[in-house]
């Protein structure tokens, strides 16, 4: 009996690895299999990376730097970026007003919400680093409250009530 192999396209799944798209000939890996650390995600992105435009950079980067204790790189001329925990996105309507323009483009418009397991414990630990928060608001999906920046911003903090992905 004749087996024919069908070609795979160099765009089928691939294990995420900086700087290896498309995965070497030879080294493709069973699904079955994950190596330690490495998540198979069957498409070539590896990251995401969120922008906050504030009115005071520097002051909004020491508070996530030293009262939220995200980890940090320097990107060069003081530019730190963080490292942020798991991350999911959600996809919500809007009424088109929030964007940010890029390159002549309308970019979306997104907001930044943190995910805790117990939101009336984290407000006490950021309290007691002088960290007041808003209110706690109830909604069917969650309780959430914000934490104001030192710029005058604020992002989200809440605490699902729903199934995350992650």
């Amino acid at each position: 009996m004749l087996r024919v192999r069908r070609k795979r396209s160099p765009r089928s799944a691939t294990w995420r690895r900086r700087g290896s798209w498309p995965v070497p000939r030879g080294t493709r890996r069973s699904p079955t299999h994950r190596p330690e650390g490495r998540e198979y995600t069957g498409v070539v992105i590896t990251g995401a990376h969120f922008l906050l435009y504030t009115t005071d950079a520097e002051a909004d980067r020491a508070f996530l730097r030293d009262v939220l204790r995200f980890r940090a790189v320097d990107a060069g001329h003081g530019w730190l970026l963080f490292g942020l925990p798991p991350t999911e996105l959600g996809v919500h309507p809007g009424d088109g007003n929030f964007a940010q323009m890029h390159a002549g483009h309308s970019m979306l418009g997104a907001l930044l919400y943190l995910m805790c397991d117990d939101l009336a414990a984290t407000i006490e630990q950021l309290s007691a680093m002088g960290v007041r928060c808003s209110e706690i608001e109830d909604a069917p999906w969650g309780r959430k409250t914000t934490i104001p920046l030192p710029s005058g911003g604020e992002i989200g903090l809440y605490e699902p009530r729903h199934p995350t992905a992650i």
